[in-house]
């Protein structure tokens, strides 16, 4: 449905309008277990742990306008994970439902080799069934199933891990 979408590396003048992105997927519920919005500060660490050599955080771009982004993170932080990455896409709440999200997990599983990345997880809410049937189009099975684990208003929401082995 979209046209030009491109990924760049993220730079840390990309840093507020990431930042604007998270947050605009706070108040849905669906996506984060944030529940109040972060703070540009809040989110440096974070950006400093990813690299475009190894775990990148891309920003995606259509139309010349950032409209969401997305990133590669270390499992478990353990060298014998170096592997697997937890994949996470944000995506504005204006350009959701309009096929970006399908060419960004495209992206990202066409780069996995370049990573030396051979298992991605993904970490949904059980209640995020447009997420579900994303992953799920690309061939990502439910790995494990986690009930009851946040407390969203005053709900409890369980989370699936997702997970498709690359090579």
């Amino acid at each position: 449905m979209f046209g030009n979408i491109t990924f760049k590396d993220a730079s840390i003048e990309d840093l507020p309008i990431i930042v604007d992105i998270y947050n605009s997927t706070v108040p849905s519920r669906m996506v984060t277990a944030d529940t109040e919005p972060v703070s540009i500060n809040d989110r440096l660490d974070w950006f400093n742990e990813h690299n475009p050599y190894k775990r990148p955080l891309w920003v995606v771009e259509y139309g010349g306008e950032i409209c969401g982004w997305l990133s590669l993170q270390s499992f478990y932080g353990r060298p014998a994970y170096n592997a697997t990455a937890e994949i996470s896409i944000y995506l504005h709440e204006d350009f959701k439902g309009k096929g970006l999200g399908k060419k960004t997990l495209n992206k990202v599983i066409e780069e996995c080799p370049t990573f030396e990345i051979d298992t991605l997880l993904g970490f949904v809410f059980a209640h995020n069934e447009p997420s579900i049937r994303l992953f799920s189009s690309f061939g990502f099975e439910k790995w494990a199933h986690l009930p009851e684990v946040a407390k969203l208003d005053g709900i409890k929401r369980d989370l699936i891990i997702l997970g498709k082995k690359i090579s």
